[in-house]
């Protein structure tokens, strides 16, 4: 279907029409990736939330679905997860997809939020909801109660569902059999990481630290403000779980933050991916200005799936995301080049093929010691430009000038990153959509994910050195098509 709208994104998940927000609901299951998302259905902005759902084989091309989920006497439909239950053990029927998320009512100046479910049986096309909805309560100890995220611990006959629940500035852990009755059993916060803002969509998972023995539980939750580049990130702990809470193994005041650009959050892993990969997608916006981006009929969008690992550094274990191949699936023509010597004061402009989507690899060498700045620029005709700058251990994003920012006055910013060089190269591989950019440093451990509203004119990529030389080792430079989106 045609997607030429101004801004519509080529190869990143964005609805037909209307808003959306949180991913939902991720699971995998014969052979197609479900993604589920809050969706308003009436308007392009925020209000009465439903579950949308698209599916896709290859994590690039998405089919758009019906609406999965309603509204109904319980409330809206807040966020959540889905698993698969391979042993009934809910009694919905055998491979049920179930849903686990919350029902939201707001009374006057007063709101109460409950756990409840739902499940499938035709692969996710149809849902019924459980008639003994919910079954967590609300709690009239806590505003915020929500966000289920839910999976199965421990071995296949002798574990237990385990489901993570944002609460204010904690996460709550409860246990259970079946999906049905749950058992609080641990919690996990008090005052570690960034505690600024409201804590949101929790994940949990475990994942192997590479070249090691061994393996540590990421625990994911989205802040709703403070985060470095302002309003809502995404944060990270690194720890240990046992089933019944999570101890994170960093000091109680470390923030460790998923992504350092402006516009990632509510990130969510899938469950149930047949070879164990631990694959990753967030909401690509920023509750700043969510509801004020200049998109037409739709408004919100989500990022290029990651694959996350752990890697050892010299700072302690770090997530390392690194997006799926989407080259591989959308690549045309590629350019190629090595061994640029860009003088101080210079400039490389390659020559580059006309076109607006581009997939991006550049490696810079600085020599023993790094004497000056140096980066790249992308411009679009005459005044849009956004300029990426590798300077004194910091690696910044400057959209300033990036085509329409008037709509809110934090938009147009520079966003820093600290970054440490890898024995003085600098490794950079960018994903440039209509409307936004991923960029990641150093083999996916530091990215930095930015919404940008240049003009429609093709892209010209150029790469600068400061006051001293820069080796451009390396450069690819990837034509992309436009992803297949269907509805």
């Amino acid at each position: 279907m045609p997607r030429n709208e101004p801004y519509r994104p080529q190869f990143h998940f964005s609805p037909v029409a209307h808003w959306i927000n949180d991913p939902n609901g991720l699971v995998y299951y014969k052979g197609e990736y479900h993604l589920f998302y809050q969706y308003h259905p009436q308007s392009t902005v925020w209000g009465p939330m439903h579950w949308g759902h698209a599916v896709s084989r290859d994590l690039v091309n998405w089919n758009e679905l019906p609406i999965a989920l309603y509204p109904d006497q319980h409330g809206t439909i807040f966020s959540g997860s889905a698993v698969v239950d391979w042993r009934n053990t809910a009694g919905f029927g055998p491979q049920a997809l179930v849903a686990i998320f919350t029902h939201h009512q707001s009374r006057g100046d007063t709101q109460s939020q409950s756990q409840s479910l739902a499940y499938s049986l035709d692969s996710g096309r149809s849902w019924t909801k459980y008639a003994g909805n919910p079954v967590l309560p609300p709690t009239n100890r806590m505003h915020d109660f929500r966000d289920p995220k839910v999976f199965w611990y421990g071995a296949a006959e002798k574990g237990h569902w385990v489901m993570c629940l944002a609460a204010g500035q904690l996460i709550l852990f409860y246990k259970s059999p079946n999906l049905i009755d749950w058992e609080a059993c641990g919690g996990f916060g008090f005052g570690h990481g960034s505690v600024e803002g409201v804590w949101e969509t929790p994940d949990l998972f475990e994942l192997p630290v590479e070249g090691r023995d061994e393996t540590r539980w990421v625990m994911l939750v989205g802040v709703n403000q403070g985060a470095p580049a302002g309003g809502s990130g995404q944060q990270y702990f690194i720890g240990h779980f046992d089933g019944e809470s999570f101890t994170s193994q960093n000091p109680k005041g470390v923030a460790l933050w998923a992504d350092y650009g402006a516009d990632f959050y509510a990130a969510q892993s899938w469950s149930d991916v047949a070879d164990g990969q631990r694959l990753l997608i967030a909401w690509m916006n920023n509750w700043v200005y969510a509801r004020q981006i200049p998109t037409g009929v739709w408004r919100g969008e989500m990022t290029v799936p990651r694959r996350l690992s752990l890697a050892q550094t010299a700072d302690g274990i770090r997530l390392r995301q690194q997006p799926v191949a989407v080259a591989q699936v959308l690549g045309l023509q590629e350019l190629r080049e090595s061994g640029v010597i860009i003088p101080a004061g210079g400039v490389f402009a390659p020559a580059m093929e006309t076109g607006s989507l581009w997939e991006m690899r550049a490696e810079f060498a600085t020599g023993e010691v790094q004497r000056g700045d140096f980066g790249l620029r992308l411009t679009w005709g005459d005044g849009c430009i956004v300029t990426v700058t590798y300077r004194d251990g910091f690696l910044i994003f400057d959209r300033t000038r990036s085509g329409a920012v008037g709509f809110n006055a934090d938009f147009p910013a520079a966003h820093r990153a600290p970054l440490a060089l890898d024995d003085g190269t600098l490794r950079l591989q960018l994903f440039v959509d209509h409307s936004s950019i991923e960029l990641f440093a150093n083999d996916g451990l530091l990215s930095l994910t930015e919404r940008i509203f240049p003009d429609a004119r093709p892209l010209q990529i150029s790469f600068f050195a400061g006051d001293a030389p820069v080796t451009l080792t390396a450069l690819s430079l990837q034509r992309l098509a436009a992803a297949q989106f269907a509805a």
